[in-house]
């Protein structure tokens, strides 16, 4: 669930549905709902005047509850079989997606990373 909600992360609403559309796990089928849902309260509750002039700002999931039962195996033995579910929270903005950021390089990281180190200071120091 987590990959693709990074996926669609910054994406338009129309590129992001089309892309869950193709998109053979099992969580794209439910995120798809989920926006879907998102797009026609967008329009329905809070006045957008177009549908596809929304774009996914922010797009996180969460651990939700998890259901645990026992598998027996044999001679006495035991297995906890898990039932994991997950919460999954979307964020839609009305207007183009902004740019994609060009990723940074491994200079770029180097000088953010020293210039870390010597900010730094001592507390409680003499």
């Amino acid at each position: 669930m987590w990959y693709l909600a990074t996926l669609i992360k910054g994406m338009s609403i129309d590129q992001a549905l089309a892309q869950l559309q193709f998109n053979d796990k099992k969580g794209a089928k439910v995120i798809r709902e989920v926006l879907l849902e998102a797009q026609e309260l967008a329009v329905t509750k809070y006045n957008v005047e177009f549908k596809s002039n929304l774009y996914i700002a922010k797009s996180l999931t969460g651990k939700g509850q998890y259901l645990k039962k026992i598998r027996y195996h044999g001679r006495g033995k035991f297995g906890i079989m898990e039932k994991v579910r997950c919460h999954y929270f979307v964020k839609l903005v009305e207007g183009p997606p902004p740019p994609p950021e060009p990723p940074k390089t491994g200079f770029d990281q180097a000088k953010e990373y020293v210039q870390q180190l010597r900010n730094r200071t001592i507390i409680n120091a003499l």
